[in-house]
């Protein structure tokens, strides 16, 4: 039984006050970032601030119809708003617009949408919606594969657009499975992939391969604690390297390092696994397969990371990683964006006097860099209070996810904070140097309809469902 209450008085203000504040300043740093003194007025509508300001008041119009819809219209409809989001991903493929490289746009007159923005929401949804339903267990292999397809089919579609930016954010939802009890050990491994693709650029080859054995004996160890049963396995792999070695030598073969190492893996690995199950030695087989894994997927980076990735892309990772220097192309947006922010000091050159913003240095100022205008004429404290004001809305968001009683509105509650967590964190990451350049907004700041009125939506369902909690109690 429901208990109908009155939505509106249920309203959580003080989230939808730090929406709106920061809403204004977004639309008032669009305006510092192109502004120009043939056009001064910023009620301008031909101008970019003029423009924002209109898909400000259509968002607020937005957030209005969400209150008004049922509450049981986002659990009911979830599937079906994913598979339309699906369907229009796909014909963006076919029909759309290419803008800067990538195929999500659809051209409307003037004015241009990106589906990309608005399947993350209806991503949230099913996701949410799978997950709460009933006789629904997270840790076994049949929700693995479904919450997997949820996920990755969206994020799959975006790549072929080659929105790369807009891809990876979808991988970010592994917050909501960690909150609903995903095994630690998926996580685990995930972490653990994410870091052997970066060493395997950065180290060599054979450094890898000798941590990754470091490794699967240390995980032994606390699986087993046994010293012995680690120093037989340790024993046959240096006895199995000595007799490769040995044999190459002799032989005249001319193996390299790395082939010897990994054929004394196989050899040590073949006569481990007899002698576990003659000793009935428990997780050798999984250790050496995690193993195995780990080294093929060490050679297999390289051609990734030169068949997937497209040429700005890697030197944009190569020069966070170090390793190439391009000052004057891939690294110029982010050194702009540097010196701007850097330049503002501690209190900023003041409102409308960013020498950086207004002889245009940094390339797309109004929208991914919109982050460095703030830094320029606000300052450090300017970007204190933008960085602390944000962790403080996500702080929030994860209060009212954890006052829901239904679990599905819980659910979709770590969607949303999935979601801007990841381009809050990224965004600022990028316009300071720390993480390669990847192309997406700054919630509810940077310029764009798409992305805030995609934005506005994911927020305000997730108010709606809170703001009639009380009714929904599964």
């Amino acid at each position: 039984m429901q208990r109908r209450i009155n939505v509106w008085s249920n309203i959580d203000w003080l989230t939808v006050t730090i929406y709106l504040v920061l809403v204004t300043l977004g639309w008032i740093n669009i305006y510092a970032a192109v502004y120009n003194e043939d056009n001064q007025s910023i009620f301008d509508f031909s101008q970019r601030y003029g423009k924002q300001l209109v898909w400000i008041a259509a968002a607020i119009i937005i957030a209005f119809v969400i209150f008004v819809i049922d509450i049981n219209f986002y659990p009911f409809f979830a599937y079906l708003v994913y598979g339309i989001m699906i369907f229009i991903l796909i014909l963006v493929l076919v029909f759309g617009t290419k803008v800067h490289g990538a195929t999500s746009w659809f051209q409307i007159g003037n004015f241009r949408l990106q589906p990309a923005e608005f399947a993350k929401i209806a991503t949230a949804l099913a996701l949410a919606r799978y997950l709460s339903s009933y006789n629904v267990q997270i840790n076994t292999l049949k929700s693995y594969v479904r919450v997997a397809a949820i996920i990755l089919l969206p994020a799959f579609l975006i790549l072929l657009q080659n929105d790369t930016g807009s891809a990876l954010v979808y991988f970010m939802f592994v917050i909501v499975l960690y909150r609903e009890g995903i095994s630690e050990s998926i996580l685990l491994f995930g972490f653990f992939v994410i870091v052997l693709f970066i060493l395997a650029l950065v180290l060599e080859k054979l450094i890898i391969i000798l941590l990754s054995i470091a490794i699967v004996f240390i995980i032994f160890w606390f699986l087993n604690r046994k010293f012995k049963n680690i120093g037989i396995g340790f024993g046959i792999f240096i006895l199995s390297l000595f007799v490769i070695y040995g044999i190459n030598e002799l032989f005249k073969i001319a193996l390299s390092n790395y082939l010897i190492i990994i054929v004394s893996l196989g050899v040590s690995a073949i006569a481990y696994i007899i002698l576990a199950i003659k000793y009935k030695i428990k997780r050798v087989v999984l250790l050496l397969l995690f193993l195995t894994g780990s080294v093929l997927f060490t050679y297999s980076v390289d051609f990734v990371f030169n068949n997937f990735l497209e040429p700005h892309q890697q030197k944009r990772i190569n020069v966070v990683l170090g390793l190439e220097s391009d000052p004057y192309g891939v690294e110029y947006n982010v050194n702009q964006s540097k010196i701007a922010i850097g330049s503002g000091g501690i209190y900023g050159k003041g409102f409308l006097k960013g020498t950086q913003t207004k002889f245009d240095f940094v390339p797309e100022q109004s929208t991914d860099f919109i982050f460095c205008t703030i830094g320029e004429e606000w300052g450090f404290i300017g970007t204190f209070l933008i960085v602390s004001l944000f962790t403080f809305f996500l702080y929030r968001l994860v209060k009212i996810a954890e006052r829901q009683r239904s679990s599905f509105s819980r659910m979709y509650g770590y969607g949303v904070i999935s979601v801007l967590f990841f381009h809050i964190t990224i965004n600022i990451g990028m316009t300071i140097g720390l993480i390669p350049v990847i192309g997406i907004p700054l919630p509810f700041i940077s310029y764009g309809g798409s992305s805030l009125w995609a934005f506005t939506i994911l927020l305000f369902i997730f108010l709606r469902l809170d703001a009639s909690r009380l009714e929904m109690l599964k």
